[in-house]
């Protein structure tokens, strides 16, 4: 298949006055072209970090990508300077935030918004600009782009919002979406409705995503191949068929097990207990030994490697050592 991304021992801390905070650490992966790579795991383990560390949009205040490359077309976005990532982002890879609200800019009209991508990077006539902005409003299926197009964001539903978001990063068909829990604040007919647009251009236009989500389910539906992160690195790797089939790590388990069922009559729910902590360099056990109910000894005498069980398949855990493969930390 055709790699357009690849990944390869990233990582990326946050600093304080008084400590380094892991935020990513040592993760690699590929993506390949029309591929949509899901990459899961509680709020704190490096899923947004990752998809901001791919495009440069960390705040250079307290953030920083310490080691690793990010290969894009040949080329290393973690070594490029400003104006390079500027015509990438937009244009190459572009990025679905996770609050639409936040994200748009409630002094500009819509139709301004979404032609100022038009004219940075397609370099489009002004005199076009309502006809450019009817088409992407169409493309989302926004009912009455005519009168749409000129509201501001506070006057427009959630899903509207987003379908707006959506318009944007679409606009200069790039190659790569990063959808960063597009559906978070959506009702359930409006998330549906947002995930089958997402699909239909994904298809039209062999586009790469890495979607990043908390729902299991919309992992499920969406993904070629998934990624489960736990404090800064990845503890499983599969295609999505064979982790929900065959979910191996712990913390896989605990997630998927914490999955309400239709058929079950529990009074409670499943959960993983406690929080994920926050991890300063070095790690010198497996990250989740806290939480875990499988935990042993060796767990507790360094962190394990992520193991190659099979091709395409990976565990980062202590009970795979004898039959995996070593792989990279």
């Amino acid at each position: 298949m055709d790699t357009i991304l690849d990944v390869n021992d990233l990582k990326t801390y946050y600093f304080t006055k008084t400590k380094t905070i892991i935020a990513v650490d040592g993760v690699d992966f590929s993506l390949q072209r029309g591929e949509v790579l899901g990459i899961v795991g509680e709020s704190g383990c490096g899923k947004s970090t990752i998809a901001r560390s791919l495009v440069g949009l960390l705040d250079p205040s307290n953030a920083r990508i310490v080691q690793g490359s990010v290969l894009f077309e040949g080329r290393d976005t973690t070594k490029m300077d400003t104006e390079s990532l500027r015509k990438i982002r937009g244009k190459k890879i572009s990025m679905i935030f996770q609050d639409p609200f936040a994200s748009l800019n409630p002094v500009y009209s819509i139709k301004n918004q979404i032609f100022e991508v038009l004219s940075i990077h397609e370099n489009a006539d002004q005199s076009r600009m309502e006809e450019k902005v009817l088409e992407q409003l169409k493309m989302v299926s926004i009912p009455s782009p005519e009168l749409r197009m000129n509201d501001y964001p506070y006057q427009l539903s959630g899903g509207m919002q987003q379908r707006v978001m959506i318009a944007i990063a679409l606009a200069c068909k790039p190659d790569i979406l990063l959808a960063d829990e597009p559906t978070t604040a959506l009702d359930v007919t409006v998330q549906a409705q947002i995930l089958d647009l997402i699909n239909k251009l994904k298809d039209e236009r062999s586009m790469s995503i890495i979607l990043i989500s908390h729902n299991m389910g919309i992992i499920a539906e969406m993904c070629d191949r998934m990624l489960v992160m736990y404090g800064g690195v990845v503890v499983e790797e599969g295609s999505c068929e064979s982790v929900f089939g065959e979910p191996m790590h712990p913390y896989t388990q605990g997630l998927l097990g914490a999955i309400p069922s239709i058929t079950d009559d529990k009074e409670e729910l499943d959960t993983i207990k406690g929080m994920v902590p926050t991890f300063s360099p070095p790690v010198t056990e497996c990250r989740f030994s806290g939480r875990c109910h499988d935990v042993f000894e060796q767990c507790l005498r360094g962190e394990p490697p992520l193991i190659s069980i099979a091709e395409g398949r990976r565990v980062r855990c202590r009970k795979y050592e004898e039959n995996g493969k070593g792989g990279r930390n």
